[in-house]
């Protein structure tokens, strides 16, 4: 690369990056942010883990079913416009959140604040696929992660010292002003309305249904459902009772914990982000981090759950490994035309967080019933990650068989 084309290169970056960034750390933090406060939502409410489960996975509820109708939306009138937008309905969910009084009032709080980041990580991908030649897209989009990995770390320690202050209300009212400074900040990025795209809609949903038709498409979904879906289930909220309830941690300890878990996810994020293109020219593939990061992140949920060592390691390692198993967005884009790249990312992001709402939901539930039997609640908690374990080992089955095999096996 020429010295002219490095600073034109850095040019762009500095004027996109930074922009979309910012919205991805607010995603993030607000994603996890009631991992921290959940004593406090459950004490002032009084309300049962279920109920917890629900009112925070209404997030990711609202999150994922506006995937496809986003990908339709960044592939005709482009990433800036709709992001902007979308960052001023998750200010008002924010808002409602800080000022509502009953579970309904929050859920609706909650889905809004959902439905008004779900474009901060696509709205991204669809910019610098639009900008950026395809190699350098793995690491932008880590770059973008690290981005996600500083909010998970504000959303832990921070978020615990500043509770006496600010109490969980005023910690939504913060938010709900930085999400508005973060869309203005968002209209100063470049916009290229000449890629935008411009196909009738019928069109642009024919082909948006035709890529749910792709077998590459399916090796990728089972495991975002379920693994990564399963491990935003868990660092967004039951991370932290896991630790109290499980391995008897202070709820400032279990707090610390979340705090070196997104410490990992973050390095592993700029390692991505730094390493992938030299990794790749030396023989290691990105497709092979993400095998990897997924195999890891496995086995470390088994040393959990059976309690082989402490959690202040294991935890961090899941981290970790889960930063590498979002290499899966852009390797699934490459192999799709980039007009369709809002509508690819989207859609398999509709099934990760329909996944995301439907664990998290489902491990309070699950948690719930088995002490209403009777069962210990470390016991509970202990046979409902396992239960999700066995799922995830299943759908990393499906993703490791060759897709040569599934081409013959799904052949007309």
């Amino acid at each position: 690369m020429t010295m002219a084309s490095m600073h034109s290169y850095l040019h762009l970056w500095g004027r996109l990056v930074p922009a979309y960034a910012a919205g991805y750390f607010l995603s993030y933090g607000l994603r996890s942010v009631n991992a921290v406060i959940a004593p406090e939502l459950i004490r002032d409410l009084g309300i049962t883990n279920a109920d917890m489960g629900l009112l925070t996975s209404a997030y990711f509820l609202a999150f994922g079913l506006f995937q496809l109708p986003l990908g339709l939306l960044l592939d005709r009138f482009g990433p800036r416009r709709v992001e902007a937008v979308l960052l001023l309905i998750a200010a008002a969910g924010c808002a409602l959140f800080g000022a509502g009084q009953t579970l309904a009032t929050l859920a609706l709080g909650r889905a809004l604040i959902g439905l008004g980041v779900s474009s901060c990580l696509m709205a991204s991908f669809k910019a610098f696929s639009q900008w950026f030649p395809a190699d350098r897209l793995p690491s932008l989009t880590a770059t973008i992660m690290v981005a996600g990995g500083l909010g998970a770390l504000c959303a832990s320690v921070p978020v615990e010292a500043a509770l006496p202050l600010l109490g969980w209300r005023g910690m939504f009212y913060l938010f709900a002003a930085l999400l508005v400074a973060s869309a203005g900040f968002l209209m100063t990025a470049p916009d290229q309305p000449a890629l935008t795209h411009s196909e009738p809609l019928g069109r642009q949903i024919r082909m948006l249904f035709g890529i749910f038709g792709k077998r590459v498409f399916w090796r990728f979904a089972p495991q975002g459902c379920l693994n990564s879906g399963g491990f935003m289930a868990i660092q967004g909220l039951w991370a932290v009772p896991w630790l109290m309830e499980v391995n008897g941690a202070a709820r400032a300890d279990a707090a610390g914990v979340l705090f070196l878990m997104g410490l990992a996810m973050l390095s592993g994020f700029i390692f991505v982000a730094t390493c992938s293109r030299w990794l790749s020219r030396h023989g290691i593939a990105p497709m092979t981090l993400l095998t990897l990061g997924i195999g890891i992140g496995l086995l470390v949920e088994l040393a959990i759950i059976a309690d082989l060592a402490r959690p202040a390691w294991l935890w961090p390692l899941l981290g970790l490994s889960f930063s590498l198993s979002n290499i899966a967005y852009s390797q699934l884009s490459a192999a799709f035309p980039v007009e369709l790249s809002g509508r690819v990312n989207t859609a398999l992001n509709l099934l990760v967080f329909v996944g995301a709402f439907g664990l998290q939901w489902g491990i309070g539930a699950m948690a719930d019933g088995l002490t209403g039997r009777g069962v210990d609640r470390a016991q509970a908690f202990r046979f409902t990650f396992s239960a999700l374990l066995a799922v995830q080992v299943l759908a990393y089955g499906w993703f490791l068989r060759p897709p040569e095999r599934l081409a013959r096996q799904s052949a007309p």
